[in-house]
């Protein structure tokens, strides 16, 4: 009776760690194929001799086109080791092309989810609070930056990992089903929004002096504005650069603009 050829934790383990610097590898024909190979290797010397038609034809197909968020890329690789002990436990019955076919399907929706996440919903907060510490020169401002960029990423990736290897294809399934990832991912954009929100309250400050006399009475129009919608014109102003770079405004150009015309609306007494 051939042995059961299994993956050990250990490989499981050097292929976590070999996938953390895949943007350093980062190319534009492959984007990140080549780092993805390189964190398969430790699993794949366990499961095919070093040296065989089988091994080569694994490095192949680990290093076709791969591109997803990430944070999301261990679940796939999970997913790709679990796959790959199964072809080399029967390589006669199991479909190779399905590997690759596999990964081709993952890495679009998992991007998608994996940017909403930790590039919209994450980073935004991380900003959000560790910008507005470090204005009160609260030194945890960075600190808290990087941790809460870090540790949520850090947590998907190993448990990833573990749920890809032990049955990613079925709990991705079942999720699909269940729309549970369309309701965390729409849970997680509502709150980048409040944060968005947050930052533009606290973060950026546009206020008027203009005063008018009416009748002996003297109108502040900054009142006025207060009355009608606190931090009014900084939502204005924050609006209005997003409609110009949704216009294909360039972000340089929208910063030289913004200082000139805060320069000159301050000389002449409007801001």
């Amino acid at each position: 009776m051939a042995e059961i050829k299994k993956v050990s934790k250990k490989a499981l383990n050097q292929m976590l760690w070999r996938q953390y610097p895949i943007l350093a590898y980062f190319n534009y024909e492959k984007q990140q194929a080549g780092q993805y190979c390189y964190a398969m290797i430790p699993v794949l010397k366990e499961l095919y001799p070093e040296g065989s038609d089988e091994m080569k034809e694994a490095l192949i197909r680990h290093n076709a086109f791969f591109n997803t968020s990430p944070p999301m890329i261990p679940f796939i690789m999970g997913i790709s080791a679990a796959m790959e002990e199964e072809n080399a436990n029967s390589p006669e019955e199991f479909d190779q092309q399905s590997i690759n076919a596999t990964k081709a399907a993952l890495m679009g929706p998992l991007a998608g989810i994996g940017d909403s996440l930790f590039w919209g919903t994450f980073r935004i907060i991380g900003v959000g609070i560790g910008a507005s510490m470090s204005i009160a020169g609260n030194p945890l401002g960075p600190v808290l930056y990087a941790l809460i960029n870090i540790i949520p990423a850090t947590i998907v990736r190993i448990v990833g990992l573990d749920i890809g290897y032990k049955g990613g294809r079925q709990f991705l399934n079942n999720i699909a089903a269940s729309g549970m990832m369309n309701k965390a991912t729409e849970a997680a954009k509502i709150m980048g929004l409040i944060v968005v929100g947050y930052m533009i309250a606290s973060m950026v400050s546009v206020s008027t002096p203009l005063t008018f006399d009416l009748s002996g009475s003297q109108i502040v129009i900054q009142d006025i504005f207060d009355a009608i919608l606190p931090n009014l014109l900084p939502l204005a102003v924050v609006f209005g650069c997003y409609a110009l770079l949704q216009k294909g405004v360039k972000s340089n150009w929208l910063i030289i603009v913004l200082i000139i015309a805060a320069v000159v609306l301050h000389m002449v007494g409007i801001l």
